[in-house]
């Protein structure tokens, strides 16, 4: 399984704003094939660090999430409400 976290600093005056559009985003990427959680978060220390944490079956889910319509259509308008875009991370699960 596949992790990702993707950061986001947002304009302080539009958090809610971007809550609102996100919901959509999570609520979709939630239905496509291969996606096992797909979450946002909030920081505890700065409320408007805000982290989509995802999990993802494979490379091939991933991908394929990239392209469907929700993504292409849903996240620029997410970046246009945030001062900085922080590196994404992505994590391989070490399974016991």
């Amino acid at each position: 399984m596949i992790k990702i976290v993707a950061k986001m600093l947002v304009r302080e005056n539009r958090v809610e704003e971007f809550k609102q559009t996100a919901r959509e985003l999570v609520e979709k990427s939630r239905q496509d094939a291969g996606n096992v959680y797909y979450t946002l978060n909030v920081s505890e220390e700065n409320p408007r660090l805000l982290a989509f944490i995802e999990c993802w079956r494979d490379w091939d889910a991933i991908n394929a999430h990239g392209e469907t319509g929700h993504f292409t259509s849903i996240l620029p308008r997410l970046a246009a409400m945030c001062e900085e875009a922080l590196p994404v991370e992505r994590f391989d699960e070490i399974e016991y």
